[in-house]
């Protein structure tokens, strides 16, 4: 086990607990074992992948697939005007009306047509839709279902008094999302990687070579090169990364690791089918203005929640009339008494920008659709009863604390945010460079100590020491956990060029690890960020494929008590900032009072 003595210097103590977190003496713990029948996974490549592979059992696998299904053509097309059009394709408001009332829905249909005008008779097209308000800066998601016929169907929530606007873009067709899902299961290796190794060369001076490396993933590996090969398996997750054999050094002198190139494996015609013009492209429909009235009386059948600053002793008395209907029942609202699966009425006093729900944050909570709305460029959830945290409540809250950030750089920017804007923060240098990590900040007045480092390989980051590169599942298992102790990770942003089974695998190592925290200190908060949507929108990474990956790490923890999953895919989805794997300044904002309103609920 790696030590490290304390001196005189005031620092010292707290950077030792960081140079020994992760490099103590690990248990041991077994893979989890599914049942003794194996289904092998086929693909379109020479290989197959076994639940054995991927660490979960045949009927675990069944549910993933069921919960992934995305329908396809049932028919080729070999002409561009063959497939879904952004132009031809439209959206319609059903039975559009002068007026609404605030938490009211409106219901939208969706018909998808080719580039001939012609309606399209299957589904599988790749749809966002959203409400918004630009003066008002609000935003609310709206949830696209396939009815399979070229229909689709999106009722949108109104949640706020006013104007709004219906916006439905078409992200991908059918006929896209075709390949890209023929490609992810593929061996087909869209990610390159460098490894750089050096140390001494036959006449004793030091040398460094350069290979190419990548994933082994499958029987006869997703990555085949001629002459192999350095194998660097990880025993803990059995994940084997491979890098060529150097020229002239062992394999032990591997150093470095470096992003490489990204490989699109499109053919001509399928490039036609992905070009900008038809992507991510807001098609036609009603985009006339939407008015909302005040609601002062409720909808039968739904429980009314009461937004906004109170004044006066009358709870009914509202500074901002702002009134919000969600589906009748909702668990998660708690203001009602239930007889026969009907609702009575309820009204929820809340505070200056807090949510439209007295349930407290916490873990196992359900995330409804819409899971929330922006207005005036704030967060209102409707999961639990969220907070703005000003700078000193930030120190309050997580005074006494050791956070242990882990993932990629949208976790990393999260890291970033306290250090702007947590009074005291310090950040130790730790010799690394910025945007790699792993890096580290304390607070020493409250005792606050802040972790980040990227998940291990495959990670497209600059280069960096091999050696810094540490799984998620091996990096909680090195935590002691306790009620003083945050666990936050994300994985999702670098696998999406990695086959799907590979990423449930990961997700599969990571659950072992969490289980095996939260059974040895049960106090531990363990918070999981989804991701979110992003700027690229190609075959080689796009919203479609960040969703699935969600939809398996949601899946995969749904029957792990004790754990957040916080969904900042509808966040992230219906702002108006630009759409970027690096959300802009203020959705983080909002993102940490979700983060930080799990962390101190009261």
């Amino acid at each position: 086990m790696a030590t490290c003595t304390a001196r005189t210097s005031q620092w010292l103590p707290v950077v030792c607990k960081f140079l020994d977190y992760g490099q103590g003496n690990q248990i041991q713990l077994p893979m989890p074992r599914p049942h003794l029948q194996t289904k092998h996974i086929k693909t379109n490549a020479s290989y197959t992948i076994s639940v054995l592979d991927m660490g979960i059992s045949k009927e675990e696998w069944d549910r993933l697939q069921k919960a992934l299904d995305w329908p396809s053509p049932d028919q080729e097309i070999t002409q561009l005007e063959q497939s879904t059009s952004p132009v031809k394709t439209t959206f319609t408001i059903v039975g559009l009306k002068e007026t609404y009332k605030v938490g009211e829905k409106i219901h939208i249909i969706i018909t998808a047509r080719d580039h001939n005008n012609n309606l399209k008779l299957y589904g599988g097209d790749f749809f966002q839709a959203k409400l918004f308000n630009l003066n008002l800066k609000a935003g609310v998601y709206g949830k696209v279902v396939d009815h399979r016929n070229g229909t689709y169907t999106v009722d949108l929530l109104l949640p706020w008094e006013g104007q709004a606007q219906v916006s439905v873009r078409l992200m991908h067709s059918s006929e896209v999302i075709k390949f890209i899902k023929k490609y992810w299961e593929s061996s087909f290796a869209r990610s390159h990687y460098y490894g750089y190794f050096e140390g001494p060369g036959p006449d004793g001076v030091m040398i460094s070579e350069k290979v190419e490396c990548n994933l082994k993933w499958g029987p006869a590996g997703s990555w085949i090169k001629d002459s192999c090969c350095c194998e660097y398996k990880d025993v803990k997750t059995g994940t084997v990364w491979q890098c060529e054999r150097p020229k002239q050094l062992s394999c032990d002198y591997w150093v470095y690791h470096e992003r490489g190139e990204i490989q699109s494996p499109l053919t001509p015609f399928e490039k036609q089918l992905i070009l900008r013009n038809l992507t991510n492209v807001g098609i036609p429909g009603d985009t006339q203005i939407i008015n909302v009235l005040p609601n002062t009386s409720g909808i039968e059948g739904y429980p009314r929640i009461l937004l906004g600053p109170l004044s006066g002793n009358d709870p009914r008395r509202l500074t901002e009339r702002l009134f919000v209907h969600t589906d009748a029942c909702l668990p998660i609202l708690r203001i009602f008494s239930g007889t026969r699966g009907l609702c009575e009425w309820g009204i929820v006093q809340t505070r200056h920008q807090s949510s439209g729900t007295t349930e407290k944050c916490r873990s196992d909570l359900p995330t409804p659709v819409p899971a929330g709305f922006y207005l005036k460029d704030v967060w209102k959830s409707f999961v639990c009863n969220t907070q703005s945290f000003s700078p000193p409540q930030m120190i309050n809250c997580l005074k006494n604390k050791i956070i242990y950030l882990m993932g990629d750089s949208t976790t990393r920017q999260w890291f970033e945010f306290f250090q702007t804007n947590l009074p005291g923060l310090t950040t130790i240098h730790l010799h690394v460079d910025s945007q790699n990590g792993p890096l580290m900040a304390v607070e020493l007045t409250n005792n606050i100590i802040i972790h980040w480092r990227p998940h291990g390989l495959p990670l497209q980051f600059r280069k960096m020491p091999a050696a810094d590169l540490h799984y998620i599942s091996n990096e909680i298992d090195s935590i002691t956990g306790g009620p003083h102790v945050v666990v936050v990770f994300t994985i999702f942003a670098h696998l999406v060029v990695h086959p799907i089974t590979f990423y449930v695998h990961k997700v599969a190592t990571i659950r072992q690890a969490v289980v095996a925290l939260l059974k040895r200190a049960p106090t531990t908060t363990v918070i999981i960020k989804s991701g979110n949507t992003g700027l690229t929108k190609n075959e080689l990474g796009n919203d479609w494929h960040r969703m699935q990956l969600n939809t398996v790490m949601r899946e995969m923890f749904s029957d792990v008590k004790g754990v957040v999953y916080l969904d900042v895919w509808q966040m992230t989805s219906c702002h108006y900032t630009t759409e970027d794997i690096h959300p802009a300044n203020v959705v983080i904002s909002n993102e940490i009072d979700m983060l930080l309103s799990y962390i101190c609920p009261s």
